[in-house]
Protein backbone atom coordinates (compact mmCIF):
# COMPACT_ATOMS: atom_id res chain seq x y z
CA UNK A 1 0.00 0.00 0.00
CA UNK A 2 3.07 2.18 -0.71
CA UNK A 3 3.17 5.40 -2.84
CA UNK A 4 5.61 6.44 -5.36
CA UNK A 5 6.93 9.81 -5.07
CA UNK A 6 8.04 11.67 -8.06
CA UNK A 7 11.70 12.83 -8.72
CA UNK A 8 11.75 15.03 -5.60
CA UNK A 9 10.42 12.87 -3.01
CA UNK A 10 13.89 11.53 -2.04
CA UNK A 11 16.39 11.93 0.01
CA UNK A 12 18.15 11.01 -3.42
CA UNK A 13 17.58 10.99 -6.45
CA UNK A 14 16.82 7.82 -8.13
CA UNK A 15 18.35 7.41 -12.13
CA UNK A 16 16.77 4.13 -13.72
CA UNK A 17 16.90 2.54 -10.11
CA UNK A 18 20.07 3.53 -8.86
CA UNK A 19 20.70 5.61 -6.03
CA UNK A 20 22.16 9.07 -6.68
CA UNK A 21 23.95 11.10 -3.74
CA UNK A 22 22.76 14.25 -3.03
CA UNK A 23 25.46 16.71 -3.75
CA UNK A 24 24.10 19.94 -1.84
CA UNK A 25 25.72 20.44 1.36
CA UNK A 26 23.41 21.40 4.07
CA UNK A 27 24.98 24.24 5.78
CA UNK A 28 22.44 24.71 8.51
CA UNK A 29 23.98 22.88 11.35
CA UNK A 30 27.20 25.22 11.00
CA UNK A 31 25.63 28.18 10.60
CA UNK A 32 23.66 27.39 13.62
CA UNK A 33 27.22 26.60 16.01
CA UNK A 34 28.46 29.57 14.57
CA UNK A 35 25.90 31.47 16.06
CA UNK A 36 25.78 30.21 18.92
CA UNK A 37 29.96 30.50 19.39
CA UNK A 38 29.53 34.16 18.22
CA UNK A 39 27.04 34.62 21.32
CA UNK A 40 29.43 32.66 23.96
CA UNK A 41 32.43 35.15 22.71
CA UNK A 42 30.11 38.50 22.87
CA UNK A 43 29.55 37.50 26.26
CA UNK A 44 32.54 36.06 27.44
CA UNK A 45 34.88 38.58 26.07
CA UNK A 46 34.34 41.47 28.53
CA UNK A 47 34.75 39.58 31.20
CA UNK A 48 38.14 38.97 30.15
CA UNK A 49 39.45 42.43 30.35
CA UNK A 50 38.96 43.06 34.10
CA UNK A 51 41.78 42.55 35.82
CA UNK A 52 41.71 43.97 39.37
CA UNK A 53 38.93 46.23 40.43
CA UNK A 54 40.09 49.75 41.10
CA UNK A 55 37.45 52.87 40.79
CA UNK A 56 40.07 54.63 38.71
CA UNK A 57 39.47 59.03 39.30
CA UNK A 58 38.04 61.07 36.19
CA UNK A 59 39.79 63.27 34.30
CA UNK A 60 39.43 65.39 31.29
CA UNK A 61 43.33 64.07 29.33
CA UNK A 62 42.78 63.08 26.43
CA UNK A 63 43.27 58.95 25.46
CA UNK A 64 46.93 57.49 24.24
CA UNK A 65 47.17 55.44 21.43
CA UNK A 66 49.41 52.90 21.51
CA UNK A 67 49.46 49.73 19.27
CA UNK A 68 52.30 48.05 22.04
CA UNK A 69 50.66 46.66 25.00
CA UNK A 70 52.36 48.02 27.96
CA UNK A 71 52.69 46.96 31.31
CA UNK A 72 50.08 47.78 34.20
CA UNK A 73 50.82 48.07 38.18
CA UNK A 74 48.11 48.41 39.83
CA UNK A 75 47.50 50.06 43.63
CA UNK A 76 44.20 48.78 44.76
CA UNK A 77 42.17 50.54 47.80
CA UNK A 78 43.92 48.71 50.69
CA UNK A 79 46.94 49.72 49.12
CA UNK A 80 48.40 46.15 47.71
CA UNK A 81 50.15 45.82 44.35
CA UNK A 82 49.41 44.23 41.73
CA UNK A 83 51.38 43.13 38.21
CA UNK A 84 49.06 42.98 35.78
CA UNK A 85 46.73 40.72 37.59
CA UNK A 86 49.73 38.96 40.07
CA UNK A 87 49.75 40.42 43.44
CA UNK A 88 53.45 41.34 44.60
CA UNK A 89 54.98 43.00 47.41
CA UNK A 90 56.69 46.58 47.48
CA UNK A 91 59.83 44.52 47.78
CA UNK A 92 59.91 42.47 44.78
CA UNK A 93 57.93 45.21 42.30
CA UNK A 94 61.06 46.12 41.29
CA UNK A 95 63.00 43.20 40.40
CA UNK A 96 60.30 41.66 38.95
CA UNK A 97 59.59 44.46 36.48
CA UNK A 98 62.75 44.15 35.63
CA UNK A 99 62.59 40.48 34.73
CA UNK A 100 59.23 41.04 33.23
CA UNK A 101 60.66 43.50 30.98
CA UNK A 102 64.16 41.97 30.78
CA UNK A 103 65.87 44.94 31.97
CA UNK A 104 64.73 47.22 29.22
CA UNK A 105 64.57 50.74 30.69
CA UNK A 106 62.22 52.15 27.91
CA UNK A 107 59.30 49.95 28.52
CA UNK A 108 56.19 51.70 28.99
CA UNK A 109 54.42 51.08 32.51
CA UNK A 110 51.12 52.31 33.66
CA UNK A 111 50.58 53.13 37.45
CA UNK A 112 46.57 52.43 38.19
CA UNK A 113 45.79 53.75 41.54
CA UNK A 114 42.25 53.18 43.08
CA UNK A 115 40.88 57.22 43.79
CA UNK A 116 40.20 56.12 47.82
CA UNK A 117 43.78 55.63 47.97
CA UNK A 118 46.38 58.02 49.82
CA UNK A 119 48.14 59.83 46.98
CA UNK A 120 51.35 59.17 49.11
CA UNK A 121 51.07 55.75 48.38
CA UNK A 122 50.63 56.05 44.60
CA UNK A 123 53.62 58.27 44.35
CA UNK A 124 55.86 56.15 46.20
CA UNK A 125 54.99 53.05 43.85
CA UNK A 126 55.55 55.59 40.50
CA UNK A 127 58.61 56.56 42.77
CA UNK A 128 59.97 53.14 42.81
CA UNK A 129 59.47 52.22 39.26
CA UNK A 130 61.34 55.47 38.46
CA UNK A 131 64.02 54.70 40.63
CA UNK A 132 64.67 51.06 39.00
CA UNK A 133 65.27 52.99 35.38
CA UNK A 134 62.45 53.21 34.14
CA UNK A 135 61.71 56.00 32.41
CA UNK A 136 58.37 55.84 30.48
CA UNK A 137 56.12 55.22 33.72
CA UNK A 138 52.43 56.98 33.39
CA UNK A 139 49.47 57.32 35.64
CA UNK A 140 45.78 56.10 34.48
CA UNK A 141 42.64 57.57 34.64
CA UNK A 142 39.47 56.82 33.67
CA UNK A 143 37.57 59.35 31.05
CA UNK A 144 34.34 61.32 32.78
CA UNK A 145 30.61 59.87 31.38
CA UNK A 146 29.02 62.25 29.60
CA UNK A 147 26.09 63.96 31.99
CA UNK A 148 28.20 62.87 34.85
CA UNK A 149 31.04 65.24 36.53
Amino acid sequence: MGAKLGNGGGVGRRNNGRYMPMSEINVTPFVDVMLVLLIVFMVTAPLLTVGVPVDLPKTQASQLSDQVEPLVVTVNAEGRLFIQETETESGQLVPRLQAITQNKPDTRIYVRGDQAINYGRVMEVMGLINSAGFTKVALIAEMPQEGRR
